[in-house]
């Protein structure tokens, strides 16, 4: 069963309600009642307590995802308690997790190379299918991790971070190289902690300065620079004209993107973690005179999950830093237009539940 038909066949059967945050359209949100819905074999039922404020979602709040259907429940960074199993499920009721919410078909060449963040047939949380800022939540358990020795909180903060993880796993990123991390939001952080945990140089480039001073003061970045057209001189003066052996785009701008090839060093890499609808073009001769590795990273796989939570259990992540703001379930619909403006400082917002 594809991952869209799975998910379909949970709403379904008996008469408990409950409640959930739903946009309806572009710049409309409501606090709307579902079906709660029953797990059937393989699945589990996860009462949501905590549910991250993704970019994505206030890109679908915007109106300016480009894979999204209205009206969607919201919702992809998720943590919880198992509150009930279907039949053949071996985790036990009550136990605390965190989700992984991209739902892959198993069976389409990604999956059966193991690259399920890019199945064909993704149905990703929140975004292709509706999400987690909710009561309660259905998915198959292979879906769900144990998060023993994590707060609610920091399990919430996996799924964000662990995209920057696999960013640097398809990068490649190792001791001593120099690393560009071109915006500062959410994913560009967790960008920024991977590369420096694999023993990475790391620059920060974006055009808010409290961005930037929350790169230098909280994660330790040693250069972080005030994005701009004279930014490629300050990049060249810090790396001695050689630029960078990794670039990682986190911004969602196209031209941006577009800028980021300039910042890439003779054999170096660059990496696209945004989404955007534009076609991005760039100049032939310079891409091959300098033969930069041009990669795409979608999501996260298991692995990058598991490297993620190992960090955060170790204590090397900053995750009550990151956590700026929260809200409940039923505050959350006038607290997003909030969240969206620069002068509020929100990194990471929460909504309790």
């Amino acid at each position: 069963m594809s991952a869209r038909a799975l998910i379909h066949s949970r709403q379904k059967r008996g008469d408990a309600r409950m409640r959930a945050l739903q946009c309806v359209e572009p710049g409309r949100l409501a606090i709307v009642e579902r079906s709660r819905p029953v797990p059937a074999p393989g699945e589990v039922l996860v009462r949501i307590r905590r549910a991250g404020v993704c970019g994505t979602d206030l890109h679908i709040y915007e109106g300016s995802h480009p894979f999204l259907e209205y009206p969607r429940i919201l919702g992809h960074e998720l943590s919880g308690e198992i509150a009930e199993t279907g039949p053949g499920c071996s985790i036990a009721v009550g136990q605390k997790v965190y989700l992984i919410p991209y739902l892959s078909c198993g069976a389409c060449i990604a999956c059966r190379r193991g690259k399920t963040n890019c199945c064909q047939r993704i149905a990703v949380l929140g975004v292709h299918i509706d999400g987690g800022m909710a009561e309660f939540v259905c998915v198959p358990e292979n879906n769900v991790a144990a998060a023993d020795g994590a707060t609610l909180d920091e399990a919430a903060m996996v799924e964000f971070l662990a995209i920057g993880a696999h960013a640097n796993r398809r990068a490649g990123t190792r001791e001593g190289d120099r690393v560009l991390v071109v915006g500062a939001g959410p994913i560009g952080l967790g960008c920024m902690i991977f590369a420096k945990l694999r023993g990475g140089v790391v620059t920060a480039l974006d055009m808010r300065q409290d961005r930037l001073a929350f790169c230098r003061e909280i994660l330790g970045v040693p250069h972080a620079v005030v994005g701009g057209p004279r930014a490629i001189e300050t990049l060249k003066g810090i790396t001695d004209d050689d630029l960078f052996d990794i670039v990682i785009d986190a911004t969602g701008k196209a031209e941006s993107i577009e800028a980021g090839f300039d910042y890439v060093a003779h054999g170096g890499t660059y990496v696209l973690v945004s989404v955007v609808r534009e076609t991005i073009s760039f100049a032939d001769p310079k891409f091959h005179a300098r033969e930069i590795s041009l990669l795409g990273s979608r999501n996260a796989t298991r692995e990058d999950f598991d490297e993620v939570f190992r960090a955060m259990r170790d204590g090397l992540v900053p995750t009550g830093a990151l956590a700026t703001h929260r809200a409940s379930l039923e505050e959350s619909p006038a607290r997003f237009p909030e969240w969206i403006k620069p002068e509020t400082g929100a990194i990471k917002a929460l909504i309790e539940i």
